[in-house]
């Protein structure tokens, strides 16, 4: 079962559920009355604001019948795991939201056994690990919390300091706030590139201009954030570092390096140490990660009474372990109270981290976003990921294989939206908000939401003109986690018309002169070349000019230029190796990139390419495989339509046994099923 929730009520859905439960009698009488307190309170508050199921079908978006086959299904399955993610996390209620969620499992006592409880996913690398060591502003090391006298008195005592904290810090949306304001002169930003993945970027952007220090840890110099740095320090890689991972299911692993840093790259923990020495600091003299990790497990231990009110984070069985030890730890799901015995499941026992052990059911009142959608953005903008790559793009997007499924930014949008708005399924749009704006190509799908559109996270201006979503989101937070409304930010989407389209293959970088930049232009990583998606506004006086300037001198030139349809191609060669094209056209028909891609990994080419460099177009047709459906095995739509008409394939498993598509990691396996469906629509198979 598939529910399209409206973005931001989530509250609401699980309010209704909450509310559908106690009305049909599916509550653990005996466990809310013994383990947990607030029940009363809550369901109070679910009964008042989603106690009917037509209201809460609107709320939603969703069908009467739809919803409450939900809940029924959930009543009546006992074993029930809810995932949640950014989805409910990113969002100016997200809190409220992931407590709608552990309410329901609290009132039914699905928690703390096998194949139930709420489950959150977060979407960062060692997120976990990350509050384990106190790597936010809010809280402190060992999940011990900031706004309690006692456990900063705890981790004062521990590392004898001098003086603590005793008020949370900035959140970062706060912190880049007091950035621009002048508030903070010098920052550190480590593992991170904010100008890109924070909202309202282009004010981020500009507070790091008007900052005096700018310090940025990476792996690559060329990042939007690292571009405004006063000082840029290599950092290490995952496959460099030493340390230790922690998994949603609190598995901490050890983690071995299995490359060699390269250069001067150092890890984190050495460059803060080194800084803390140079500022005069005492303590930071580690030598190695083992070192660390060995205080870490003394802080977790450290005055965590067995007895009285345990804290859950604990190391206490890891206190003592030397750099064998260290390196030979297996993986282990916290808490560790003595060598090598891990606690499997948290809870089991009906005991929480509460004082008096109960679990709280927090009331939870439904808010709709803090930016409701008006006639000048009609449009609910909601950002995310795809498939193939991660964050910013600044790892990913350097490989060939990821960046061929879907090269370019885009918006997804929905046809009748589309249409309303006198856009066209792959023309350039702009789209807007009262933000920021950003230039992308259309994608229109049927799948995607009426009123709403979806646009990915991952471009920057190291790889495209204009496509920063970061610009476009809304700055508001959630008021406890600080967490941005990522999800929905009232939009416009308006044409974006250009006089001429063009693609561009090059073996190395190309870097446009500022009068002869496109409006529009995207850098794809390719098989030993790049790939540049271009599209420009007024005519180009002199094509030949412009190319040859943008690719520098070459050995050798094949040029067409066809004065009546006003259709310029060039190519660069060193005999018979390809070294660079340029395609112009006043239309967007360009020839196939899948051919073009091919012709660039073969070390020699034939007659008949040069033939086809000219003409535009491969003069072998099984040389266009077409765009990538499956990254892990290269394999393109046309492959797969071809191998479906010709086999009459009907199903999934099928296509794979034939071309592999869809058999290793199936994520690309909806696609294929698509595929099905049009080879059926067109050729009856």
């Amino acid at each position: 079962m598939h529910l399209p929730v409206k973005a931001g009520s989530d509250v609401w859905l699980f309010n209704g559920l909450l509310a559908y439960l106690e009305e049909h009698g599916v509550v653990d009488t005996d466990f809310v009355a013994n383990h947990t307190g607030g029940a009363a309170e809550t369901l109070a508050v679910a009964r008042d604001s989603a106690g009917r199921l037509e209201a809460v079908a609107k709320a939603c978006g969703l069908p009467v019948a739809a919803l409450e086959s939900f809940y029924a299904l959930f009543a009546r399955t006992r074993r029930v795991v809810t995932v949640f993610s950014q989805g409910v996390n990113q969002s100016s209620s997200g809190t409220d939201k992931v407590n709608s969620i552990i309410n329901c499992h609290l009132l039914t006592g699905r928690i703390g056994a096998p194949g139930m409880g709420p489950f959150s996913i977060t979407g960062q690398p060692n997120a976990m690990g990350g509050r384990e060591v106190g790597g936010l502003a809010n809280m402190l090391a060992a999940h011990l919390e900031l706004a309690d006298p006692q456990h900063r008195q705890l981790v004062q005592t521990f590392w004898d300091g001098p003086r603590m904290a005793s008020a949370p810090g900035l959140k970062a949306v706060d912190l880049f706030e007091a950035v621009h304001a002048g508030r903070i002169k010098a920052l550190w930003i480590m593992a991170t590139n904010p100008v890109v993945s924070l909202p309202d970027a282009d004010r981020v952007r500009e507070a790091l201009k008007r900052c005096e220090l700018v310090v940025v840890s990476d792996l690559f110099a060329d990042t939007d954030t690292a571009a405004l740095a006063d000082v840029v320090l290599p950092a290490l890689g995952w496959g460099e570092k030493d340390g230790t991972v922690t998994n949603s299911e609190r598995c901490l692993s050890r983690q071995r390096a299995f490359l060699p840093a390269p250069g001067a790259a150092k890890p984190d923990w050495w460059a803060v140490s080194e800084v803390a020495c140079r500022l005069g600091y005492t303590g930071f003299d580690y030598q190695q990660p083992a070192q660390i990790f060995d205080e870490h497990a003394r802080l977790s231990a450290w005055g965590n009474d067995l007895q009285k009110a345990p804290r859950a984070f604990n190391l206490s069985g890891l206190v003592g372990l030397d750099a064998q030890g260290y390196d030979n730890l297996r993986p282990l799901r916290w808490p560790v109270l003595q060598a090598g015995q891990e606690t499997p499941r948290l809870f089991a026992d009906n005991h929480f981290s509460h004082a008096d052990g109960r679990a709280r059911l927090v009331p939870t009142v439904p808010r709709a976003p803090a930016n409701p959608v008006d006639e000048d953005f009609p449009l609910v903008l909601n950002t995310g990921r795809i498939r193939d790559q991660w964050h910013t793009m600044t790892r990913t997007g350097r490989a060939a294989r990821l960046a061929g499924h879907l090269p370019e930014p885009f918006v997804e949008m929905h046809p009748y939206e589309a249409m309303l708005c006198g856009v066209q399924d792959g023309a350039l749009v702009r789209v807007a908000s009262r933000w920021g704006s950003m230039v992308v190509r259309l994608r229109c799908t049927a799948d995607q939401p009426r009123r709403t559109v979806f646009v990915p996270i991952h471009w920057n201006d190291q790889c495209a003109s204009d496509a920063r979503v970061g610009a476009l989101v809304n700055p508001v937070v959630d008021p406890l986690s600080g967490e941005p409304e990522f999800k929905h930010t009232p939009a416009a989407v308006t044409p974006f018309p250009v006089d001429w389209h063009g693609v561009v293959y090059s073996r190395a970088p190309l870097a446009f002169a500022p009068d002869a930049s496109p409006a529009y232009w995207v850098r794809i990583q390719g098989d030993g070349f790049f790939r540049y998606e271009l599209a420009g506004r007024g005519a180009l006086a002199d094509p030949q000019r412009w190319s040859r300037q943008l690719l520098g001198a070459q050995p050798g030139w094949l040029e067409v230029q066809d004065d009546s349809t006003h259709e310029y191609r060039t190519a660069a060669l060193d005999g018979d190796r390809l070294l660079a094209c340029v395609y112009l056209s006043p239309r967007a028909e360009l020839p196939s990139r899948s051919w073009l891609n091919r012709l660039f990994t073969r070390a020699s080419l034939t007659e008949a390419d040069i033939v086809g460099l000219r003409l535009g177009r491969s003069v072998d047709p099984a040389d266009d495989v077409g765009a990538t459906i499956c990254s892990c095995f290269a394999v393109g739509r046309n492959t797969i339509l071809d191998a479906i008409r010709d086999n009459g394939l009907t199903n999934v498993e099928a296509v794979g046994r034939c071309v592999r598509a869809g058999t290793n990691c199936g994520s690309c396996q909806p696609e294929i099923r698509a595929l099905l469906a049009e080879a059926r629509a067109t050729e009856g198979v």
